[in-house]
């Protein structure tokens, strides 16, 4: 049985394989990570060079995984949005897009094919830094299913990103336009859901947080502090010295998800959930049935 690919994945993928920009995408990707890579390596070892034991400073390198993960990470955030923001507007522009909507595809078949394209050549990028990601295992102490794992967070936050941009696109009938929503997306998602907890801890002088620690589920940035915490040293974000809560500070729902792993796989339920509902929008906004609903609506 043939594996039946998505029509717009399969065009977009064979027209950036024939571009000379995936080529220098991929020599700027891993120039970025080879700079990380020697400065997390010299950071180090002037941390280590003051401890007469040389064994110290072994010690010290896994923590060039991490160093590398989140230099990838920060890549992947920032230029997600751009690759998927002119998906749907770059069409109405060239003026593709009624053509591409007289297609057999159906609206979401058409969104979906979009980020997908976009991930899977995020992964190709991904690909081109093992490597360099594989310099930080040579001395031991880390498993090699982390590389796993990151690479399964980071189809999860290409998924978002993704998201986040083929929707500000279906909204925007210019590129420039659908990148700047994008990046104003971007501060609701990373940005304000901080918000609930400040305004909280400051109506109660810091004395309960109620469930205001809730919205940090959608929060990439939290659900990565947690990530990196439970691989690197096993512990929890919010069961450290920092952020050990009782059930008096916080609310009964997010007491009992701030033990163990518990809070990291909720939190990546919650961004695919998110990610999702951003692609169900954005196929319902490029649907010409409901575009067509919404002009007669406005004549009437």
């Amino acid at each position: 049985m043939r594996l039946k690919w998505n029509p717009i994945v399969k065009k977009d993928l064979q027209v950036t394989a024939r571009s000379m920009r995936l080529s220098w995408g991929l020599f700027a990707y891993e120039a970025v990570l080879t700079m990380t890579f020697l400065m997390a390596l010299s950071m180090i070892q002037r941390a280590g060079s003051s401890y007469y034991s040389t064994s110290n400073v072994y010690s010290r390198l896994i923590y060039l995984f991490p160093a590398l993960c989140v230099a990838q990470v920060c890549i992947v955030a920032l230029i997600v949005p751009i690759i998927t923001a002119s998906a749907i507007s770059g069409e109405k522009e060239r003026q593709t897009f009624d053509i591409m909507l007289t297609t057999c595809m159906s609206p979401f078949s058409i969104v979906l094919g979009k980020v997908m394209s976009a991930v899977l050549r995020i992964l190709f990028f991904v690909a081109a830094g093992m490597p360099i990601m594989a310099l930080a295992f040579v001395v031991g102490g880390l498993s090699w299913s982390y590389l796993l794992y990151f690479v399964l967070t980071i189809i999860l936050l290409s998924l978002l990103s993704g998201s986040i941009g083929i929707l500000c696109s279906a909204l925007c009938r210019r590129s420039i336009t659908a990148v700047i929503l994008s990046y104003a997306f971007y501060f609701v998602v990373y940005i304000l859901t901080f918000f609930p907890m400040v305004i909280r801890l400051f109506i109660t002088q810091g004395d309960n947080g109620g469930e205001s620690l809730l919205f940090l589920l959608f929060n990439p940035i939290i659900f990565y502090e947690e990530f990196f915490m439970q691989l690197m040293s096993g512990e929890s974000l919010f069961g450290g010295e920092a952020f050990r809560f009782s059930l008096d500070e916080v609310g009964f729902v997010t007491y009992h998800l701030a033990h163990g792993k518990v809070w990291m796989f909720v939190s990546a339920g919650c961004i695919f959930l998110l990610s999702v509902l951003l692609l169900l929008a954005a196929a319902w906004k490029v649907n010409p049935m409901h575009s067509s609903s919404g002009r007669k609506r406005k004549k009437g």
